[in-house]
């Protein structure tokens, strides 16, 4: 792909770019760590803003509502919700594979290692801004997550009979953190004597990533857009602006039965409704 010019073009254009800050979790070296560890969280110039472990979530980050969205906005408290916008000043972060790489100092395996520093070096240094190159971060993390299997494979301690954490008094509460491969996921609950849950909390990667998400469909059709006229391909360019970051709704909602009532409104450039789809 590296060999298709326009291709290349788009992907390190201004269409398909937000300057945000990052976060992921990252090993006792600032490495990528997909399950252990702290969370980390780099600004737009790629400078440590935060470190803090998954239980402290409620300290670090906040989750805006707006009328027009079942989604939540989640944001930097230590910087705050300042609407839907780019760079040092707006609480908005990006989490899922290229945040990943951008909050680490480096990759925990040789190969990945390799082509982390081929990416940056090609991309123009860290962080990298640019959409499109969530795909490109997939690809490092897959070669990584592969060399990781290889070196857990040969783990003794897989082999163990010590496989079970028994409870010794009933749980109140807990909260867990890992990175699934769309992005960071929090896991938050609270139980009764019983062990029934009374609270749940949930933050998945679509909730972290859904005001840059926004932010993103609307830089591209505006971008794209012109007189009116709106083709498949421009479409499809829109498209690519959110399916970079591989979302769930259903998860993001924490609704998966049935189907999700929809109303779009579309207005002309003078702000008059021009026309009303249902669902």
């Amino acid at each position: 792909m590296l060999k298709n010019k326009e291709y290349v073009d788009l992907v390190t254009g201004d269409i398909y770019k937000h300057r945000t800050y990052y976060m992921g979790l990252v090993d006792k070296n600032n490495k990528l760590n997909f399950y252990d560890g702290d969370l980390r969280v780099v600004d737009p110039n790629g400078k440590e803003f935060a470190k803090f472990k998954g239980q402290d979530y409620l300290n670090h980050i906040g989750e805006h509502v707006e009328p027009w969205n079942y989604m939540k906005f989640c944001f930097l408290k230590n910087v705050g919700w300042k609407g839907f916008t780019d760079g040092e000043d707006s609480g908005i972060y990006r989490v899922a594979p290229l945040a990943r790489l951008n909050a680490a100092d480096g990759m925990a395996t040789p190969l990945a290692q390799e082509a982390y520093e081929k990416m940056y070096e090609i991309l123009g240094g860290k962080p990298v801004h640019n959409t499109l190159a969530f795909n490109w971060a997939r690809l490092i993390e897959t070669l990584y997550a592969s060399e990781e299997m290889l070196e857990l494979a040969r783990d003794p301690e897989l082999t163990s009979p010590d496989i079970v954490n028994l409870p010794t008094e009933t749980p109140k509460e807990g909260i867990g953190v890992v990175e699934a491969p769309r992005g960071t996921l929090f896991h938050h609950y609270q139980t009764d004597e019983k062990g029934i849950l009374t609270k749940v909390n949930l933050i998945v990667a679509t909730g972290n990533n859904m005001a840059p998400m926004v932010m993103s469909v609307e830089k591209a059709a505006k971008s794209l857009i012109h007189k009116g006229e709106v083709s498949d391909g421009i479409l499809n360019m829109i498209e690519m602006a959110f399916r970079a970051y591989d979302p769930c709704m259903a998860c993001g909602t924490h609704f998966l039965p049935g189907r999700m009532p929809l109303e779009v409104n579309v207005y002309d450039s003078k702000g008059n409704l021009a026309k009303k789809l249902q669902r």
